[in-house]
């Protein structure tokens, strides 16, 4: 039998395979070796400021501005604040040693970043010494109005942004199920901007758009929008990263938000683009913690499975999920109708402005189980809400797979795609 480790948590699950079964395991091509220490990672950072794409270095951008908005990404994403941020502000402070610096965390819909958290990403001197603010998109009080996006939405985004005199923002660039990559853009919309504003960009339309998915910008309605929103918001400087399997990180583009972040998703796309190879059963997986913490995100990876997998096939789904569904209306999407058809039909129904809560996830989730079902790996603790959801439950990768065999037959085909969200299919 051949072993394959699939992420999980901070660990792995280890599929048991007959070869003869296997018909390919999708990865990325080998590339560079990891970087071996965060001295390493400072470098390729560091390298990134002192040669910006597009526009004059940070030092010089800070030069005179008083109140300087340095935006990052939240508990959810891999961001390794402990390298970039100390690297940021010392370039802003180096440009203007009296900048009045606030960290803005940009946590879309999700929920707030705890203290404990904000510790773990930043370290305990970093997160007692500098000035943090979660964003809110629930906090009307907290908004400000920053016109009307192409699509015709209103823009609402963090009233910190008015009153800063520099905005800058850092994040990493991977691809994203239905916005091409993450990076860039997003840091603003959805990251700083309104509920009203952020459930309009993800309307039901938007979403079903054939261009709105995984590694493609071009004519992509979401992306669209998101570059107005950057632009309107006054966006002047962005660091981007790459991150392995590790989550270090592998390159670094500082400079112009579109410019920089346009370089780094053409490197993205390079090191990660991979030929599908279709299978009766695809394995697949959100790459571990902290992408899979919960049911919600693991949509992303399981958008890997949807495009490897024959119609009436399998997914199978490995993620820890320790938060459980990740959004209550997400849940109520499934929980409440008799199956994946009723809940496209539902959706597609929306109206952009009367958005719902979580709709785009619930619709992607949708889209994928009627064309495949989904047998999901998590704690037993979940099992009730993945039936609740019209998927069924395993407590191993390899118990999932004997489920599969059973179903479609001991000759199956298998695709195992170790890391949904980190190749481009």
């Amino acid at each position: 039998m051949k072993t394959i480790e699939i992420p999980y948590g901070h660990g792995v699950q280890t599929l048991h395979i007959d070869p003869a079964r296997l018909n390919a395991v999708l990865e990325p091509p080998t590339g560079a070796a990891s970087p071996e220490s965060s001295g390493e990672e400072s470098r390729i950072v560091t390298e990134a400021l002192a040669a910006p794409i597009g526009t004059v270095p940070l030092a010089e951008l800070s030069a005179g501005k008083r109140r300087i908005l340095v935006i990052t990404s939240d508990h959810t994403r891999p961001m390794p604040s402990r390298v970039t941020m100390p690297l940021l502000l010392k370039e802003i402070r180096q440009g203007n040693p009296q900048a009045e610096i606030t960290i803005l965390i940009a946590t879309g819909m999700h929920r707030p970043t705890t203290a404990e958290e904000i510790r773990a990403r930043f370290g305990e001197e970093m997160a007692a010494a500098e000035q943090i603010v979660v964003h809110n998109a629930y906090h009307p009080e907290e908004l400000a109005y920053f016109g009307t996006l192409p699509s015709g939405g209103e823009l609402w985004l963090n009233g910190l942004l008015k009153q800063a005199d520099l905005i800058v923002a850092e994040g990493f660039i991977e691809p994203h199920f239905f916005a091409g990559f993450s990076g860039g853009r997003k840091s603003i919309l959805p990251g700083v901007a309104g509920e009203r504003t952020v459930m309009y960009n993800h309307n039901a339309k938007f979403i079903a758009d054939p261009r709105a998915r995984q590694g493609n910008l071009a004519g992509n309605p979401l992306h669209r929008d998101m570059l107005y929103a950057a632009q309107a918001a006054g966006l002047a400087f962005i660091l981007n990263v790459l991150l392995d399997d590790e989550k270090k990180i592998k390159a670094a583009f500082a400079g112009d938000p579109e410019a920089a972040h346009e370089a780094g998703c053409a490197l993205c796309e390079k090191r990660l683009r991979v030929a599908p190879v279709r299978s009766d059963i695809v394995v697949t997986s959100n790459g571990g913690y902290p992408l899979d913490q919960n049911l919600y995100q693991s949509v992303k990876g399981m958008t890997a499975g949807e495009a490897c997998v024959r119609e009436g096939g399998i997914i199978i789904m490995v993620a820890e999920a320790r938060d459980g569904h990740g959004g209550e209306s997400f849940y109520r999407w499934f929980a409440e109708r008799g199956g994946a058809g009723q809940v496209l039909r539902d959706i597609e129904g929306v109206p952009a402005e009367e958005t719902h809560a979580d709709q785009w996830e619930a619709q992607i989730l949708a889209r994928i189980l009627k064309k495949a079902s989904c047998i999901f790996v998590t704690a037993e603790a979940n099992r009730a809400l993945i039936e609740a959801m019209h998927m069924n439950w395993a407590e191993s990768v390899d118990a999932a797979l004997a489920q599969a065999y059973q179903e479609l037959g001991p000759d199956s085909s298998v695709t195992v795609i170790p890391n949904g969200v980190g190749v481009i299919l």
